[in-house]
């Protein structure tokens, strides 16, 4: 559905670099689609960082986009789907094993993040739709850029982001200037 991988920057190290730093394992086919494509826009919205690259720097991403997620006052207002009760913990931590580990997002404002304790301890995803809501699911990070690429409402009601045709991928600007080309994955059929 996404094409060819570019395999650029394949970097295990960095990988475990990352995963030491934030003392969480971050879900396999999340890095193996991140490691193919990564740096890169997907159909106009979605943005996905690597952890070997110095722009577009996942782990600089995760630091501080949860350093700002932190930031929010929770208990003035208990956020719709609050994920605290799920993950079982008094506070909304980000960037920690027992909380929220933000590794996507996108134009939109919709953040997608990894909770390691989630889905009773084995993993799951909570998408922030932008204003606040989260919505738990508990699949792949595959399956969820799947269902997002196909049109399935999988950041939260009347979030879908559907383009009929190949999945459109551009490559993030590495160096100031520089323009990236939009590439195609194969046609869907749809």
């Amino acid at each position: 559905m996404l094409g060819e991988p570019s395999w650029r920057y394949r970097d295990p190290a960095a990988w475990r670099n990352l995963e030491n730093d934030l003392g969480v394992c971050l879900p396999a086919d999340y890095k193996e689609i991140v490691d193919a494509y990564a740096p890169v826009y997907v159909n106009g919205h979605l943005y996905l960082s690597h952890p070997a690259t110095e722009r577009w720097n996942l782990g600089e991403r995760i630091r501080s986009t949860s350093e700002a997620w932190s930031q929010i006052d929770w208990d003035e207002g208990e956020p719709e789907g609050d994920p605290r009760i799920s993950l079982g913990v008094p506070d909304l931590v980000f960037g920690t094993r027992e909380g929220l580990v933000p590794i996507a997002g996108t134009d939109r404002g919709e953040e997608i993040f990894y909770a390691p304790m989630g889905g009773q301890g084995s993993g799951s995803l909570f998408i922030e739709n932008g204003e606040g809501e989260f919505f738990e699911y508990s699949f792949s990070f595959a399956e969820w850029l799947y269902l997002w690429l196909v049109g399935e409402e999988v950041t939260g009601p009347g979030g879908s982001a559907f383009y009929p045709g190949p999945v459109a991928l551009r490559d993030l600007p590495m160096a100031p200037g520089e323009r990236p080309e939009t590439r195609y994955g194969p046609p869907r059929g749809m």
